[in-house]
């Protein structure tokens, strides 16, 4: 049995944890053997997202703590729990999608990604085609460079047609 001190330690670092990172999925990998748990890490550490084991009373406690509202979560801290905690918002849908096609676990119990609250197992296609801040701001920088691209193009390939048209003016007087 832990201590009440130990109790408080543990909830002090997972409120930590909650406010280091942007965004956190609850999941439950219960089931999982050694080797697909070590698998699953491995995926994680990968994409850098950090997967921690939690007990659900300590994680609801560590919430309360943390700078937020998450009360909305608190219905899936059931059974087991583990925590995806992440600064990429779609970087724990991603691994838990790529790993779904040959295991049966994690299950997305929810989330809190995107200043956002997810509960269930059908947000995880929602989840993992967030679009990062470096995807949104690529798309931005597209959008703005197509236009100006665009009217370079046109420029150029009409240049020929102005630039004849104007000399065809010009020796006409």
């Amino acid at each position: 049995m832990m201590k009440r001190e130990d109790k408080n330690k543990q909830i002090d670092l997972l409120a930590e944890e909650v406010n280091k990172f942007d965004h956190f999925y609850l999941t439950d990998i219960k089931g999982l053997s050694a080797e697909e748990s070590t698998d699953l890490r491995q995926k994680c550490y990968e994409k850098e997202v950090k997967l921690t084991m939690v007990k659900n009373t300590l994680f609801k406690r560590a919430l309360d703590k943390a700078d937020g509202e998450f009360e909305d979560l608190y219905q899936v801290l059931k059974q087991n729990t583990s925590v995806m905690f992440a600064n990429t918002a779609n970087a724990p849908g991603r691994v838990i999608k790529d790993f779904l096609k040959d295991h049966d676990k994690p299950l997305l119990k929810g989330a809190f990604a995107a200043e956002g609250i997810y509960v269930g197992e059908d947000q995880l296609e929602t989840l993992a085609s967030l679009k990062s801040k470096e995807e949104l701001l690529g798309d931005i920088v597209h959008l703005l460079q197509s236009p100006a691209q665009t009217v370079v193009s046109q420029l150029q390939s009409g240049g020929q047609t102005i630039a004849g048209l104007t000399k065809a003016l010009a020796e006409k007087e």
